[in-house]
């Protein structure tokens, strides 16, 4: 395993973060308590550090799961990352946003599910339209204060919505965000234009969701067309979303050179990502050890300069997806 400093939070991080969403049962595909065990301890061995969940994952069953199971090993170890803004079952008042009320209630509700009485990193989960920056940021500062909370990150936004609140936090000396949770892999590089120049200006770690395009470049474009993904019909229709804008053509680039290289499409798009000069760490979830383990071994994937130049150069303007 490769380690990584995570921003300026000084923490070091495995290059690679287990994501968590895949723990729990609201969804048919998700994976049950002993399932989640097997690729966390799995996870673990291999040298993981880094694991990332959401108060409103499974209605907060995936912080259970996981904090459940890391319980079992060394708290000094672990790097746990959390977020919160989406309810955790029914949308009630209060239940989400990024108020002081409902961070303040559901940072407790996720320190006592997690079981722990400190979060290493806790994220807002994209951006509260109807709460100003201040107030959010205050309640993260208290939190800070409080030793609840280590250090604090956002996710996806747009870059100048990034820019306002790292103002705030320098012209109110409140804690600023030292990480960037956002979307971006290799048919979707829209982040290059101004986000991910300013992260790296501000020195914050970058930490891409969805580093395989939901499943876009695992496989050829053909069979992913065959899939319920691939259903024009489909409300989010990731297939349709990543083939424009010269997706069909990196998909069949990445598949050509799994081939040469003797390796799976995934492992290419995540060697990018382990290459890449923006990237810190990608967010990867899976509900398969098969799976995580082609993950780790893609860090073994060298690709040249030329291969990066030949998979990068198919790709066009694309728009905004992951946020509004």
């Amino acid at each position: 395993m490769e380690y990584t400093t995570l921003g300026s939070t000084g923490m070091e991080v495995s290059q690679l973060c287990l994501g968590a969403m895949s723990f729990g049962s609201e969804e048919p595909w998700m994976l049950d308590p002993d399932d989640s065990r097997e690729i966390i301890e799995r996870a673990i061995d291999l040298g993981v550090n880094f694991f990332d969940t959401a108060n409103a994952y499974s209605a907060g069953e995936s912080e259970e799961i996981l904090g459940n199971v890391l319980s079992e090993y060394d708290r000094d170890e672990q790097v746990v990352a959390t977020k919160v803004r989406f309810p955790v079952g029914e949308d009630t008042p209060n239940a989400s946003g990024l108020s002081r009320k409902t961070i303040e209630q559901e940072l407790d509700d996720s320190l006592e599910r997690l079981g722990m009485d400190t979060i290493d990193l806790y994220q807002t989960h994209r951006v509260d339209p109807n709460t100003p920056p201040e107030t959010t940021l205050r309640a993260l500062d208290d939190a800070v204060r409080k030793g609840k909370v280590r250090h604090v990150g956002t996710s996806s936004m747009w870059a100048y919505q990034l820019a306002q609140r790292l103002r705030v936090s320098e012209r109110e000396d409140l804690v600023s965000y030292e990480t960037m949770q956002n979307h971006y892999h290799l048919a979707y590089r829209e982040e290059e234009r101004e986000m991910l120049p300013l992260t790296d200006e501000e020195n914050i770690g970058v930490i891409p969701w969805g580093p395989l395009g939901q499943g876009f470049l695992t496989r050829p474009y053909e069979e992913l067309e065959a899939t319920e993904r691939g259903d024009p019909e489909n409300f989010h229709n990731p297939t349709a979303e990543y083939a424009r804008g010269g997706g069909k053509e990196i998909n069949e680039r990445v598949e050509e050179l799994a081939a040469e290289y003797g390796v799976t499409m995934a492992q290419i798009a995540l060697a990018w990502q382990y290459q890449n000069e923006y990237v810190t760490a990608p967010i990867v979830g899976t509900t398969s050890v098969e799976h995580l383990e082609d993950a780790v071994e893609a860090m073994e994937v060298d690709l040249t300069a030329s291969d990066v130049d030949y998979l990068e150069e198919p790709y066009e303007p694309q728009p905004i997806i992951g946020h509004e």
